[in-house]
């Protein structure tokens, strides 16, 4: 029972980050009359979260599983609890930029951290699929209930809301986390190689930079040079990791078509999930004319059926194995997001919300629980981190690319045919994930545990 509790706090945490990476999006008009900050500044203060938390996932996955990883998530909750005090207060828009940086600092010691402990924690397969199947619910919820958090605080409270909602969770989550949570490391760790460290930061964070900087205006030579430093950064890492006795990353993992099926079929799920709740968001208040709030009420569907799809993953895993059971998933999802392609009004797209929902929900939980058991529970870190920053590239490719594609396709028609165009390329691109991990990943079924005493 101490371990359910214990995935509850990891839950409760990473819910916590998964709203604050949308949450702000709807005070952006309430801080620029307080603070009226450049258009750049603006940029960054939406930006530098994502940038800072994608480019330490690695790094930070990797310390927990040398320093502790219990340590290093509760070391991070507080320091998110300071840095969200220093957001909500901010004083200026560069305070703010600042602040956020802290944010995605602080995010970035706990996500891998929640992963990493549920590996360890739960060595049972069959009971680790339903705990990292709460995981991914929450992480789906948390992007959904973001927007409709941020209305809901903003109707009533100024712009700083959004971050003091953080610290009575954040002081339940060390009080919780430090009664609950067991400890758990690499007990032979090797040197922290901080080369390693600083290139794992030098290939992400430019990739990001790039397809949001291309998402925003368009191809241009600093997005351009962004990639070429982002490809260039990850390539001597892996080249590093592969000539390293102790690597941050076990790159012959990638080698395994299972592992690297997983990790792809990960990122273009969250990819048509977050390039969905991108456009629709625009679609329910540009031409729906809903109020911020009404739109992150009515896409509530997506989130909750990401939730309640858990109960159905250990009988679907059992019935077709994992294997098949992601492809489905991700064919599922990719019906919805063809529902969207032929029906504009809300009744259509709220049912459309429910399958994608269940569809991304029961992917994304398979796809993770097979990359974090692909590796050794004292390299859970590691592993978890190479998840996450899947998840970080998936989200901002979403935009990058389907945004583009629905800019595109508004200059030749109205927004509605551009939104249900993107929904239908969207559609082609989550079926060719559906056939890649059906084709790459085992089809492995759970075994039935063995009683106490049976031969």
């Amino acid at each position: 029972m101490r371990k359910w509790a214990a995935l509850g706090v990891l839950a409760l945490a990473l819910l916590l980050i998964a709203v604050d990476g949308t949450v702000l999006a709807l005070a952006i008009p309430a801080l620029q009359q307080d603070l009226a900050p450049s258009t750049a500044q603006i940029l960054w203060i939406g930006d530098i979260y994502s940038f800072v938390l994608g480019g330490l996932l690695i790094t930070m996955g990797t310390l927990g599983d040398r320093i502790g990883r219990k340590k290093l998530l509760l070391t991070g909750a507080f320091g998110f609890g300071l840095a969200s005090l220093l957001a909500a207060f901010a004083p200026s828009a560069g305070w703010l930029i600042v602040a956020r940086a802290l944010l995605g600092v602080a995010g970035a010691t706990i996500m891998p951290s929640t992963l990493s402990i549920i590996r360890n924690l739960f060595t049972d397969p069959a009971e680790r699929t339903r705990a990292v199947a709460v995981w991914a619910a929450t992480a789906t919820a948390g992007a959904a209930l973001g927007p409709l958090i941020g209305g809901a605080l903003l109707e009533h409270f100024w712009w700083g809301s959004v971050f003091v909602i953080n610290l009575p969770v954040m002081v339940a989550l060390l009080v919780f986390g430090a009664w609950w949570l067991p400890e758990s490391r690499d007990p032979n760790p090797g040197p922290f190689d901080l080369v390693s460290a600083a290139l794992s930061a030098v290939g992400v964070v430019p990739l990001v930079y790039a397809v949001k900087e291309i998402a925003l205006v368009g191809v241009t030579w600093t997005a351009v040079a962004a990639a070429l430093v982002g490809i260039a950064g990850l390539w001597l890492f892996v080249r590093r990791q592969q000539a390293s006795p102790n690597p941050m990353i076990d790159v012959a993992l990638f080698r395994n078509p299972a592992f690297s099926g997983a990790v792809g079929a990960s990122m273009i799920a969250i990819f048509a999930l977050t390039g969905l709740v991108f456009f629709l968001s625009q679609y329910f208040q540009n031409v729906l004319g809903y109020s911020p709030l009404e739109a992150g009420l009515r896409e509530l569907p997506l989130g909750l059926a990401g939730v309640l799809v858990v109960a159905a993953i250990g009988p679907v895993v059992r019935l077709v194995g994992r294997g098949r059971a992601i492809a489905l998933g991700l064919l599922v999802a990719a019906a919805g997001l063809t529902i969207v392609s032929v029906w504009a009004h809300y009744g259509a797209i709220a049912i459309a919300l429910v399958v994608i929902g269940a569809g991304v929900g029961l992917a994304l939980t398979l796809t993770t629980d097979a990359v974090v058991s692909a590796v050794p529970a004292d390299k859970a870190g590691a592993a978890s981190a190479v998840s996450e920053t899947a998840y970080e590239l998936g989200a901002a490719l979403g935009i990058a690319v389907l945004g583009t594609v629905l800019s595109a396709w508004a200059a030749t028609g109205t927004f509605t045919e551009a939104m249900q165009g993107t929904a239908l390329v969207a559609a082609a691109l989550v079926a060719l994930a559906a056939f890649v991990a059906y084709r790459l990943i085992p089809n492995e079924k759970p075994q039935p545990a063995v009683r106490a005493g049976a031969p």
